[in-house]
């Protein structure tokens, strides 16, 4: 998944290729003029502080998460020459809490024929005796997609340091009919019957494939004869992710286990929008046939972890505490002639805990608990009247570093504005509404990276519509006046949120760090993440607002900000 523009096409076509790819750089394309330019220095400005990322470089998709032995173990695609995609290797870090890392040299790289020209994404599989296994997508001689697997040289070793490639490998090889080009990122495997159970995403034609095989032996692997689920229109289907969720906890479950309350997540990255979509559904265990549930989508216009710069995303679940954890890569928005200047690209996504709404009709998420560690100074508001036009600064934390928690309320939706039925693009719509557009009950929200004189700004908000049977709450994460830079990738991110406003309350959580606005509204239902660049507001001159755009007067209920420390990182 990685880089498509190059240095030599003019800023428009950059712009073009950014926007149709949603801001992400795409597609394994290998840049030998540029893959091994190493950093001069490294620039610090917009660089994250308790987000994962390595001192310098490239990085991309997150492979392979486990827990092992008392350790948390994180694997990403890694380059370790320079800030553009190439030199492709699987770098390891460790971790006791997911929040501070300790980095160790990389796990897997290019080192044998059958993955000679590229160690690419895959996911890892705790055995039977508590024995990890990683498999992944390698490129061999003849550029063909093979799948191989991964062993520890030493199981008594909890930090895993090195891994051993059987030269049986690889395990799968691009059956006939399959486009070796198109198969890759095997996923975690799960065990029924007497046989393990893996997808790899693929294409045929336009139609997105999740292919399923079969082993007993985790050694010799057979294709069965239908894919665990496809559709058409979708193009390639990367980074699947296949898992069960409980139906009435929000405990995480064993990516084997199934049952009467058990439902199951397809989760497919499309290589042709750079978004990713999931459904929920029933897995037909005598069929081997996943079945998405009435009136959701494959594709772009499904159900989304996030619905901005979230790619390439991977769970695990964690036995310790009984969750499931979800990582996802952001990408930078910037150019990748900026990347090469500050000598780094990529960030991991603060990991999440994920479960089942109690609705049944989309997961939750919500930043793990460990992050809560590095919560510092605390301020504190509660019962403040934001009435139309209002800019209510919060002061007394680090705004360009902090965790901000909100509920709102409204005593009235009277003022709402008619929705019409034409706006299914959350996206769209946002771009038409604005924080600046004046409207009923909302926009309401915060003012997120903002200058001192609000020439810089990225709003995260709220705004209600009134549709005939319910009410429609759209929340924007609008980086369109996020920087005085005029050449950057500036998105109008946004999503619905399925809330039950008979409260008349909506809450919002932003993680605000330097360069990333990751936001989850209605205690998750929506999440949006957003990679901004501001150039006054940073180093101690990020401001935070409360604001509120319609006529409607807001009530912030309670607050809570809290100045972020930086965690070890790498």
């Amino acid at each position: 998944m990685d880089v498509l523009k190059r240095l030599s096409v003019s800023v428009f076509l950059c712009f073009l290729c950014i926007i149709s790819n949603n801001g992400a750089e795409a597609s394994h394309k290998y840049q030998p003029e540029l893959e091994s330019l190493g950093a001069v220095q490294v620039k610090h400005v917009h660089r994250t502080g308790f987000h994962f990322q390595p001192p310098k470089n490239w990085i991309n998709d997150p492979n392979g998460p486990m827990h092992y032995k008392g350790v948390y173990h994180l694997f990403y695609q890694y380059n370790p020459k320079g800030a553009v995609w190439g030199n492709i290797v699987w770098a390891h870090s460790v971790s006791k809490d997911m929040i501070n890392w300790e980095a160790l040299d990389p796990a897997i790289y290019p080192s044998k024929p059958f993955d000679i020209n590229g160690c690419w994404s895959g996911s890892s599989t705790i055995l039977p005796g508590n024995k990890p296994i990683i498999l992944y997508t390698g490129i061999d001689p003849n550029k063909r997609q093979v799948q191989n697997i991964a062993i520890p040289a030493n199981l008594s070793d909890p930090y895993l340091r090195q891994w051993i490639k059987p030269d049986f490998n690889p395990i799968v090889v691009p059956a006939i009919g399959i486009n070796s080009s198109q198969f890759r990122d095997p996923t975690t495997a799960w065990f029924y019957n007497g046989h393990w159970n893996i997808l790899v995403g693929s294409r045929r034609k336009d139609r997105g494939m999740a292919y399923l095989y079969r082993s007993k032996n985790f050694k010799y692997w057979v294709k069965a004869q239908h894919p665990l689920h496809s559709s058409p229109n979708t193009g390639m289907w990367e980074c699947p992710d296949f898992y069960p969720v409980s139906v009435n906890s929000k405990n995480g479950l064993d990516t084997s286990l199934n049952g009467p309350s058990v439902k199951h997540v397809l989760k497919a990255s499309l290589d042709l929008t750079r978004y990713e979509f999931y459904t929920i559904g029933t897995y037909n265990l005598t069929l081997d046939k996943y079945n998405p549930d009435s009136g959701l989508v494959d594709g772009w216009d499904g159900l989304r972890y996030d619905y901005g710069n979230f790619y390439a995303s991977k769970t695990f679940y964690d036995p310790i505490k009984k969750r499931r954890i979800l990582w996802g890569w952001s990408n930078e928005s910037d150019s990748q002639q900026d990347d090469i200047k500050k000598g780094w690209a990529g960030i991991q996504a603060i990991p999440r805990k994920l479960w089942l709404d109690s609705s049944g009709k989309q997961l939750v998420q919500w930043p793990i608990e460990e992050l809560d560690i590095l919560r510092g100074k605390k301020v504190e508001k509660s019962n403040v009247k934001l009435n139309k036009g209002d800019n209510v600064e919060v002061n007394g934390i680090t705004a360009e570093q902090v965790d901000v928690e909100v509920i709102f309320s409204f005593s009235s939706l009277d003022k709402a504005e008619k929705f019409d039925p034409s706006w299914v693009n959350a996206q769209n719509l946002c771009g038409q509404k604005g924080s600046d557009v004046q409207g009923g009950v909302g926009p309401f929200g915060l003012l997120t990276l903002a200058s001192e004189n609000l020439e810089e700004f990225t709003p995260v908000f709220f705004r209600i519509f009134k549709a005939p049977n319910k009410h429609v709450v759209l929340l924007c994460s609008d980086a369109r006046r996020s920087s005085l830079d005029k050449n950057l990738y500036k998105a109008s991110f946004a999503g619905f949120v399925d809330v039950n406003l008979s409260n008349k309350k909506l809450s919002l959580r932003s993680l605000i760090d330097h360069s990333v606005v990751e936001s989850f509204g209605a205690e998750g239902k929506t999440c949006i993440t957003s990679r901004v660049y501001p150039t006054l507001a940073v180093e101690g001159n990020a401001h935070l607002y409360l604001f509120n755009n319609g006529s409607e007067v807001i009530t912030v209920e309670n607050l809570n900000a809290w100045s972020m420390k930086s965690p070890h990182m790498n």
